[in-house]
């Protein structure tokens, strides 16, 4: 099947890429090196994975390892596998049906539906361009002391820039943003050297589920909510859906083994990531007392004391990383929402001005950037459910998948994945309301 595409960024690989991939399924590359091979088929997880290590995360996971230590690091876990799980049945609905999630909403719901899932999205949407537009603004400002106002316009400048690499095809924003993946990545890793953590307590909290009263709630669905993204969901099934085009069953079921070695490897980055957030924010600041540390700010300014100057200058530079690539990502996949639901399509530089328009108000007003970021996150995890129901119910459908359905097992998992975020929303919802 075809359909049709909401820019050059998503329209497929190159031809050379889809030839190399092309090659491989039909057995013609059983030589040479297994890296090379797989090459062709690596890309749109990674691209996916950058949603998973956005501002939001560092405002979550910060908030929860200084107020709670090690305690909700589980939930970095549980929330990575279930992105594991989520993101390669996104992965399969685009490869077997040449249809993304927000294209398959359409076709098999009325209009009404579809037209509230699309309003529901782009809520998710503003909350999601909020937390990386004002993450990437901060880290200028912490990088280079600029006032939060410059670095807002410098980041909605560079980000048109970076867009602009869509015109010379797929791979090399596909390279420009995996490189952003690398330099967050390499940062942790040196941050995580030099905070040394307590490792007993960091495996006990990775696999000990616990709370500690309705904050911790409130965190963990903000943990979740920041992990499992909503807007990623919508636009790695579109990533996939002419990527590398097959039809054969066979090829199609080769196809998605080589996908899920996509994207096993891009969340355990970006899991990895997740995790070393919140265990430097709980072997520095929880570690020392510092259960007050509630912004990146305060966490930037504190951890030169506590670990010397270079520690807050890889910090400032990793958010600044995750906020420029994220925000890419989410005006990407901000149009394969409205021309999934509407078949609707307006133009990149259009949607980035709309949509950063309510972070410069937030940097105008003089609200608390990590708070704010913080509440949507939340506010993405209420969208997690109009995401991930619909994947269930397609992917699990012999009449759409054919010969790739879900397998039962994996139905019931990811329906348990589904009613879990459910749950978790409702019970935050009533903790709100209560006032707690």
């Amino acid at each position: 099947m075809s359909s049709r595409k909401p820019s050059n960024f998503l329209a497929g690989a190159s031809s050379a890429t889809a030839s190399a991939a092309q090659s491989e399924l039909d057995g013609k590359q059983r030589k040479g090196n297994r890296l090379r091979r797989i090459l062709p088929f690596l890309g749109p997880a990674f691209i996916a994975s950058v949603a998973y290590v956005d501002p939001g995360n560092f405002a979550t996971n910060i908030q929860g390892g200084s107020r709670f230590g090690y305690l909700l690091l589980w939930v970095v876990v549980v929330s990575n596998l279930m992105a594991v799980l989520i993101q390669s049945l996104a992965a399969k609905l685009g490869l077997v049906t040449g249809y993304n999630l927000a294209e398959q909403c359409r076709h098999n719901f009325s209009k009404q539906v579809t037209i509230s899932m699309w309003v529901i999205m782009e809520l998710v949407a503003m909350a999601t361009d909020l937390a990386e537009f004002l993450g990437a603004a901060l880290g200028f400002h912490l990088l280079f002391g600029m006032p939060l106002m410059v670095g807002g316009l410098i980041t909605a400048a560079v980000t048109f820039v970076i867009l602009g690499l869509e015109r010379y095809g797929f791979r090399p924003m596909e390279a420009a943003i995996t490189s952003f993946v690398g330099v967050i990545a390499i940062c942790y890793v040196v941050e995580t050297l030099l905070d040394k953590p307590q490792w007993g307590r960091v495996f006990a909290g990775a696999f000990v589920p616990g709370f500690d009263g309705s904050e911790s709630v409130v965190l963990a669905a903000g943990i979740l909510g920041a992990t499992v993204m909503p807007h990623a969901i919508f636009l790695h099934s579109a990533l996939m859906q002419d990527r590398v085009r097959v039809t054969d069953p066979a090829k199609q079921r080769r196809l998605y083994r080589f996908e899920l070695i996509d994207v096993v490897a891009a969340m355990s980055v970006a899991g990895v990531v997740n995790a070393a957030i919140l265990i430097m924010a709980a072997a520095t600041f929880h570690h020392h007392g510092m259960t007050t540390v509630a912004s990146i700010e305060d966490a930037h300014l504190t951890l030169r004391p506590l670990l010397g100057p270079a520690a807050g200058v890889i910090f400032a530079l990793s958010l600044l990383a995750s906020g420029l690539s994220s925000s890419i990502v989410g005006t990407s996949a901000g149009q394969v929402v409205m021309q999934g639901f509407l078949k609707r399509h307006i133009p990149v530089w259009v949607r980035r001005m709309v949509t950063m328009a309510p972070s410069l108000a937030v940097i105008w007003a003089g609200l608390d950037p990590t708070r704010t970021m913080v509440i949507s996150q939340v506010v993405l995890s209420f969208g997690l459910p109009f995401a991930i129901v619909p994947l269930v119910m397609f992917t699990g459908s012999k009449r759409i998948m054919g010969s790739m359905v879900n397998r039962p097992a994996t139905t019931i998992v990811a329906s348990t994945v589904a009613g879990l975020v459910v749950l978790l929303n409702i019970y935050l919802l009533i903790q709100i309301f209560a006032g707690r």
